[in-house]
């Protein structure tokens, strides 16, 4: 890997739009290194499940063949590449939901964001892994391969938006977009020192996301910085009206306000720490950078108090069965009927089509999506359906009304974002409750559908050495509230560490 590359690649992507701009690289130049680096990092990060490099040159030359005035009319970031979760449909690039049911499917289509993507001139370096049917933490429930975490590969990325985090943790894409139900984008962003932002339920079209659970799903970017992530946002957000859960208004001016908390100036902004979501069973070394990273915003003259939001709690168990009930109804299109995968019965049993569906999804899913589809047909059955759906999407109500009052007393929530650090691969498969436990405090704001994202607090303060995040929650529609403070403490934060949590980062793929 030459110098060059690995320079130009640890750019952030405000950085590599502006090189573009100067014309000291072309967007071919920068989809070639990014290129060179998957090819270079995959055998030990296997973050993309399939790498589309001569669409993504073919998209650079178009970009570089448009005029001066062509080119200026595009978002800030154009010609910047991009790679997608494989949750996302792409027209003429193969998308699996890493499942084996949909094993070979090449979607006719665009998701909308894709459309969006390309209008701005942005490169589509390839489809990245993630648990499938997006159903995990860990990323290990891919029916593929395993993604492996930058930071120490013998341990997880998170999930379920592992390859999405870890492709732009190890600088083989820029940016990227992830999906986020309980906390998918969220989570691996802690685990790997990545920004990732969940928008406004409805701020993001969800047309051609593959859907996990409609009421809870939302697409949203993953970067390296709190800027990149608001400028790709602002590309993605907006109505649509192919999408029925679709904001009738447009994106928020989230880059002005990353922009604005990059002076490092909170005087007067009301932060509330959630009292709920921190302390016991969260790991220490965590703890203590989240407490760093709250003093930090003090210092920056925001006013700090403690809030609580008493519902909290019950959103793990609300959101263990409101999802698996939506997930049991999205599911069970996979039939073998119409697309992906068929699997025909033996020749000693009936030819029925009962049968075809029954081998066809036996093969198809793996056990976290079987699992979860028996959970969510069991909450939905007769005589069921009022105890546990029912009285979940109520316990919802009582979480909703939680940030609302929150939200009445301060400007912007804040907690950890996961309670530990990246854990080893195995260690928790055996066990689903303590897998489900990762997404204790991300899952509220998905149930009421506020904004939320997880910048960088720094590396544990123990002997692991491993990225932590910190977790800002804003009120719904007002996604660029959380990008002041988090742009603010960015920028603290790394004039602290004297640079990006990035210089602590090996990355022997790059030849350093």
């Amino acid at each position: 890997m030459s110098n060059e590359t690995a320079q130009l690649v640890k750019l952030s992507a405000v950085e590599q739009a502006a090189a573009i701009r100067k014309g000291d690289v072309s967007s071919r130049e920068l989809v070639e290194a990014h290129l060179n680096v998957i090819e270079a990092a995959e055998p030990s990060i296997k973050a993309f499940l399939k790498v589309s490099g001569d669409v993504a040159l073919e998209q650079a030359d178009a970009f570089d063949a448009k005029s001066a005035d062509e080119k200026a009319a595009l978002p800030e970031l154009a010609g910047v590449p991009v790679a997608i979760k494989d949750m996302i449909v792409t027209k003429g690039i193969e998308t699996t939901a890493a499942s084996k049911i949909l094993e070979g499917w090449v979607p006719p289509y665009d998701a909308t964001v894709i459309e969006k993507l390309k209008a701005a001139g942005m490169p589509i370096l390839g489809k990245t892994n993630l648990d499938e049917f997006a159903q995990g933490s860990s990323t290990e429930h891919s029916a593929y391969q395993t993604t492996h975490n930058p930071w120490d590969t013998e341990r997880v990325p998170g999930g379920s938006g592992g390859g999405s985090a870890s492709a732009v943790a190890a600088f083989e894409a820029p940016l990227a977009l992830g999906t986020d139900t309980g906390g998918s984008i969220r989570q691996p962003g802690s685990l790997t020192g990545t920004v990732g932002v969940k928008p406004t339920y409805g701020g993001v079209s969800r047309f051609g996301a593959i859907a996990m659970a409609s009421s809870l799903d939302q697409i949203g970017p993953v970067s390296r910085t709190v800027l990149d992530a608001a400028l790709l946002q602002e590309i993605i957000g907006g109505n649509d009206r192919r999408d029925s859960t679709s904001i009738p208004e447009g994106p928020r001016p989230m880059a002005a306000a990353a922009r604005e908390g990059l002076k490092g100036d909170l005087k007067g902004l009301k932060v509330g720490l959630v009292k709920e979501l921190s302390g016991e069973g969260f790991q220490p070394g965590v703890s203590q950078r989240f407490d760093e990273a709250v003093a930090k915003l003090k210092e920056l003259g925001a006013e700090v108090t403690e809030v609580s939001c008493p519902h909290f709690p019950y959103a793990l168990g609300a959101y263990y069965i409101i999802m698996p009930s939506e997930v049991s109804s999205n599911l069970a299109r996979y039939d073998g009927m119409r697309y992906g995968l068929r699997v025909m019965p033996p020749a000693d049993k009936p030819q029925t089509a009962a049968n075809m569906m029954a081998y066809t999804r036996e093969a198809g899913f793996g056990d976290e999506v079987k699992r979860r589809i028996i959970l969510g047909t069991y909450a939905l059955s007769a005589g069921y359906y009022d105890a546990w759906y029912g009285s979940a999407q109520k316990v919802r109500t009582l979480i909703i009304n939680d940030f609302k009052a929150a939200f009445e007393k301060v400007d912007v929530l804040v907690s950890p974002t996961s309670p530990s650090t990246a854990f080893k691969f195995g260690e928790k498969m055996d066990d689903p409750m303590a897998m489900y436990m990762n997404d204790i405090a991300t899952i509220p704001a998905n149930l009421a559908g506020v904004p939320a994202m997880s910048i960088p607090a720094g590396l544990s303060a123990d002997d692991l050495r491993l990225p932590v995040g910190i977790q800002f929650i804003a009120p719904q529609q007002r996604d660029e509230v959380m990008y002041k403070p988090a742009a603010a403490l960015e920028a603290a934060l790394e004039e602290q560490w004297g640079g990006p949590i990035w210089n602590d980062l090996k990355t022997p793929w790059l030849g350093e």
